[in-house]
């Protein structure tokens, strides 16, 4: 399932529901179908994002572990991982293009996620 953000400023942009998940629970959001980020709201939603997203960048290991230890391939441990922090990175930039013009950003989806 695909989640549309869009800004009253600034265009939109579209994740699949897993990645939306995580990022609206990281600025305290509930991943109802439809939603609103308002104007407010802004400042305090980019910085919680940044935050997760630096957290993210700061322990790797929670989501590589001790996969070597485990038998995996080499194509395994070749395979380049998309962070939080590049996954989270769109929506920062969306949200600061709203927040200059002060605007605000909704979200939609077929149902909640």
């Amino acid at each position: 399932m695909l989640v549309k953000f869009t800004s009253s400023t600034s265009g939109q942009i579209m994740m699949f529901a897993s990645v939306a998940r995580q990022l609206l629970e990281s600025i305290g959001k509930d991943c109802s179908a439809r939603g609103v980020i308002t104007t407010e709201q802004l400042p305090e939603a980019i910085a919680r994002l940044r935050r997760a997203a630096a957290d993210q960048k700061a322990s790797p290991a929670a989501t590589g572990g001790d996969a070597g230890a485990a038998g995996t391939t080499d194509v395994d441990d070749e395979s380049p991982t998309v962070g939080l922090g590049q996954r989270a990175f769109p929506l920062i930039e969306l949200l600061q293009w709203t927040q200059q013009e002060e605007g605000f950003v909704l979200w939609e989806a077929d149902r909640d996620f």
